[in-house]
């Protein structure tokens, strides 16, 4: 059980001292609204759904890397700036595509919605 609440406590605390980790939950929190609001299927909102699962895990995993090399050098190393940037970029790629399905899924409905 100790390693649930340790998992936990890592989750808590990337959501009070990340400032992105804040952006993704606020975004999350606006497909989960769409997708209430918007009549989605099981389907797009298992995807959704995922796109939200990989991006937080992402950030968590980038908030790990850039610990780890603040723990290991505090000098402006041009290795572990490439460690950061990687994995600050891999959260852009994820949420880059996020954004993109999200567009794809929910467009034609707020089309529906509001111009037919």
């Amino acid at each position: 059980m100790k390693p649930f609440w340790f998992a936990v406590h890592g989750i808590v605390h990337a959501v009070r001292t990340e400032r992105n980790m804040l952006i993704h939950l606020a975004s999350s929190l606006l497909v989960v609204v769409f997708a209430w609001w918007l009549p989605t299927t099981k389907l797009e909102n298992l995807i959704l759904f995922g796109w939200v699962v990989l991006v937080i895990a992402l950030e968590l995993m980038n908030t790990a890397v850039e610990r780890t090399v603040d723990l290991v050098t505090k000098d402006i190393k041009p290795l572990a700036k490439q460690a950061k940037d990687v994995a600050a970029g891999s959260v852009l790629v994820a949420a880059i595509g996020a954004a993109i399905t999200s567009l794809f899924i929910f467009g034609p409905y707020v089309i529906d919605k509001f111009v037919i």
